[in-house]
């Protein structure tokens, strides 16, 4: 495992899919973690729609003032409908930005003292590798994580150092956002999903969906002293499917 004992992390997202993938070995490695997301619930959760930014900044700031700094964040949370992008409405870009740029925008400004007091911070952006190569009939989401990735990249000019930032680009991995997309797929080709998989896979090297744990693990090295200097970049983790370099 990682070395993060001693580290707080708060992950987003961290009741299902990667976010949980990610929440299970941060603790194996020795973290704390708090889980953010709108099904959260228990001890070290934190529930909210990460959209309603002030009650993000509030109940964030709540948990800081009750039980530390972090020292990791993983600004992580569903993609937008799929559709093309010439069907897109202004608020369908509106609540994706929020969602997505705005919210990952607040968490960093109110974590980013207590990463400075503790000289060592780790923001990782779970995004898509369509900031290397748009995805076709995911139009919003395609705008809203290029919007991410120039966003992260401007940040890591800005962060001080020891307080890096980078993004992971997952591929098609076995998540319940999957199969929702491939469902929705499916009865927008007038195809079967398995035939939706087929073709998706027709394009991996490796020949099969990624799990969760494949990207946590990827996640929790970056989010390591071992990552100490990468910092700035988009990580596809993808199986070898982006064409590009």
């Amino acid at each position: 495992m990682f070395k993060l004992e001693g580290k707080r992390a708060l992950v987003c997202g961290g009741t299902s899919g990667i976010g949980k993938a990610t929440v299970e070995i941060f603790r194996k490695s020795g973290a704390t973690v708090v889980s953010l997301a709108r099904t959260a619930s228990g001890e070290n959760t934190i529930n909210c729609d990460i959209e309603d930014l002030d009650k993000l900044t509030a109940l964030v700031n709540k948990e800081i003032d009750d039980n530390g700094n972090f020292e990791i964040l993983i600004n992580n949370s569903g993609g937008p409908p799929s559709g093309p992008l010439i069907d897109a409405k202004p608020n369908d870009f509106n609540k994706a930005f929020r969602r997505h740029v705005l919210a990952s925008q607040t968490l960093v400004q109110i974590l980013l003292p207590g990463m400075i007091a503790c000289s060592y911070g780790r923001i990782i952006n779970i995004i898509s590798t369509s900031v290397k190569e748009p995805i076709p009939g995911l139009g919003v989401s395609n705008t809203i994580r290029g919007a991410m990735a120039s966003w992260s990249k401007t940040l890591s000019k800005e962060l001080p150092p020891q307080i890096t930032i980078n993004n992971v680009l997952p591929g098609f991995t076995n998540t319940e956002r999957l199969t929702e997309l491939k469902k929705t797929l499916s009865e927008q080709k007038g195809i079967s999903q398995e035939k939706v998989e087929e073709n998706w896979l027709s394009s991996v090297p490796e020949g099969r969906l990624a799990e969760p744990s494949e990207l946590a693990k990827v996640i929790a090295f970056l989010s390591s002293p071992s990552a100490s200097f990468v910092r700035g970049t988009s990580i596809p983790v993808d199986g070898g499917r982006t064409g590009s370099i």
